[in-house]
C-alpha cells in the first residue's frame, strides 16, 4: 500500500508504504487500510496544525464507484466491501473518493503527469496485466458498470493462450510484463529471468530476445491501435514495468503502430511520467474534487 498526504495541486506533502497484510486474509486488508488512513490524517494534524478533509481510496478489481463498494478483488479475496463508508466512519465522516487503481493513475497522468493539457488521453500500465483509463477533459471514464478501459481483455490473437477471463488469446497474455517474463523465461533456459532481462538481452542483441520483445510489441500495438480506432486519443501514455525499458519499447512501438493505422490520426505517443506514485496522486487528486466541488480547500487531504 503506497499513501500520502497531497496538497492542492497534487504536490506530495508526506509519502508512505505498508504491506497489505493479504496473507492474513481479506478482512485483515481492510483493517490495514483504515489503520494507515487514520493514521495519515493524525499526522497530517500534527505536522500542518488540522486533520486531512477528504480521502481517497484506489483499490484493484472491479469498483462500483457511485455507491463507493470494491465489488471484487481476486488478488485481494474481496467481494462487496463498502470500502467508501468505512473509510468514511473511520475518520470522523469526512468525505471519501474511491477509485479502480489504474483510473486513479490515469487521472494523476492526464491532469498533472504526461498527458497534462490533452483533452482526450488513453493511459495503459502493462504490469502483471493490462488495464486502461480513458481520459475526457480532465476526468477518467468508469463506464456504465465500472469495467470501461479493460483493453487488456482486447482479443488479439483468437484461439490462443486462455486467459483467466474466459477467453483465449487476450493482450495481456502477450504484452504484459508477466507475459514477456514468461516467454522470455521459457525462450532462454532460466525460470527466474523476467521481462527487465528481456529488454537488456534486446540492447545487446540477442536474437532470441528479439523475437520474443517484437511478438509483445506487434500484439500491443494491435490492441492499441483498436483502442485508439475507438477512442481516438489524442495522447497516449504507457506506463508500468514494461515501459521502464524506455526506447527498447516506444521506438519499436511507435514504428509498429505507425505501421498499422490506416484513416486514424496518429495519437502522441509518450511515456508515463509519475511512475509508481500515479496510483496515490490520483487518489488524493479524487479527494481533493470532493473538496473543491462544495467548499474552499483546506490545508490537506489523504
Amino acid at each position: 500500500m503506497k499513501a500520502a498526504l497531497a496538497g492542492p495541486g497534487g504536490e506530495l506533502l508526506h509519502q508512505a508504504r505498508r504491506a497489505t497484510g493479504r496473507e492474513r486474509g481479506p478482512e485483515a486488508v481492510v483493517a490495514g487500510i483504515l489503520d494507515f488512513a487514520a493514521e495519515l490524517r493524525e499526522l497530517g494534524a500534527e505536522r500542518f496544525g488540522e486533520p486531512a478533509a477528504a480521502a481517497g481510496v484506489a483499490v484493484p478489481g472491479i469498483i462500483d464507484e457511485e455507491h463507493g463498494t470494491a465489488v471484487y478483488a481476486a488478488n485481494l479475496g474481496w467481494r462487496d466491501v463498502p470500502l467508501r463508508s468505512l473509510l468514511s466512519d473511520r475518520l470522523g465522516g469526512i468525505p471519501v473518493a474511491l477509485g479502480h487503481d489504474v483510473r486513479s493513475g490515469g487521472l494523476a497522468e492526464g491532469r498533472i503527469g504526461a498527458g497534462r493539457g490533452a483533452d482526450r488521453f488513453l493511459f495503459v500500465p502493462l504490469g502483471t496485466g493490462i488495464a486502461g483509463a480513458i481520459g475526457i477533459d480532465g476526468r477518467v471514464e468508469a463506464g456504465a458498470h465500472g469495467f470501461a478501459g479493460e483493453i487488456g481483455h482486447i482479443v488479439v490473437r483468437p484461439g490462443a493462450a486462455p486467459c483467466p477471463c474466459g477467453q483465449r488469446g487476450c493482450l495481456e497474455r502477450f504484452a504484459s510484463a508477466s507475459a514477456v517474463s514468461q516467454a522470455w523465461a521459457e525462450a532462454c533456459g532460466d525460470p527466474d529471468a523476467d521481462a527487465a532481462d528481456c529488454a537488456k538481452a534486446v540492447e545487446s542483441g540477442d536474437a532470441r530476445a528479439a523475437r520474443v520483445w517484437q511478438d509483445a510489441v506487434d500484439a500491443l500495438a494491435d490492441g492499441l491501435v483498436t483502442a485508439l480506432t475507438l477512442l481516438d486519443p489524442r495522447t497516449l501514455i504507457i506506463g508500468g514495468g514494461l515501459a521502464e525499458a524506455g526506447e527498447t519499447l516506444f521506438t519499436p512501438l511507435r514504428d509498429a503502430v505507425r505501421r498499422r493505422v490506416t484513416f486514424q490520426k496518429l495519437p502522441e505517443l509518450v511515456p508515463a511520467a509519475l511512475g509508481d506514485t500515479a496510483g496515490c496522486l490520483g487518489a488524493g487528486l479524487m479527494a481533493w474534487d470532493l473538496l473543491t466541488t462544495t467548499t474552499t480547500p483546506p490545508e490537506v487531504t489523504t
